[in-house]
């Protein structure tokens, strides 16, 4: 099982908190908001994981390094500048034709229970 973390946005409505820090990397309840999706990805077993990138996305590398403080292997995905909704996902996502995936914006918070017993296609 494998993930993306969609992170390449600019944050434009968090302004101006985002023009020194990516949008995933801002905190709540002291943690970045990427690390909430890390840790619950782990905990359903999901460790394989890319994360796209683009608006100060050298500082999301430097944050979360290779997963491994983690439990998990984190890869990424740079984009020049950002794809637009979702634009990433083709870039990646052609490799894993295989395999089943799990896919979240880094930003995106929700109560859901990640059980990959519970996927059907």
């Amino acid at each position: 099982m494998k993930a993306m973390i969609l992170a390449a946005g600019r944050g434009e409505r968090m302004r101006p908190l985002t023009d020194t820090c990516p949008k995933p990397l801002l905190k709540v309840r002291g943690r970045p908001l990427i690390v909430w999706h890390i840790l619950n990805l782990v905990r359903a077993g999901i460790t394989e994981i890319v994360i796209n990138h683009a608006h100060l996305g050298h500082m999301i590398e430097e944050a979360l390094g290779d997963g491994s403080q983690f439990g998990a292997k984190i890869q990424y995905s740079p984009e020049a500048e950002a794809l637009e909704t979702a634009g990433g996902m083709p870039m990646r996502c052609t490799c894993w034709a295989t395999s089943p995936s799990w896919c979240c914006r880094a930003t995106s918070t929700a109560r859901t229970s990640i059980s990959p017993k519970r996927w059907t296609c």
